[in-house]
């Protein structure tokens, strides 16, 4: 398969990567513990743990975007801020 058309930089790989690894956690924690932990928290609906992984990773990809725009390509700030911000979302969501 030609995947040449894609820049498969090392970080492009370690993303996607990172990506399968959390889905494949979230398909084990669910295995041993089924029906997702659902809670209310500070949003005032339910949800699950894939909701609250689904909103740290969109999240996260805003955080990027927004560091980019004002702060320059320097990623690791705005990866330990990402990582603040999903770690609050699973205790506060």
């Amino acid at each position: 398969m030609n995947l040449s058309w894609m820049a498969w930089t090392t970080p492009t790989a370690i993303f996607f990567v990172v990506i399968f690894v959390l889905i494949a956690a979230m398909c084990v924690w669910e295995y041993f513990s089924p029906g997702g932990g659902p809670r209310v928290g500070i949003l005032r609906f339910e949800t699950t743990r894939g909701d609250r992984l689904f909103l740290s990773l969109l999240g996260s990809a805003f955080i990027h975007l927004a560091w980019l725009l004002f702060m320059g390509p320097d990623l690791w700030k705005a990866l330990g801020v990402a990582m603040v911000y999903a770690v609050l979302v699973f205790i506060l969501v």
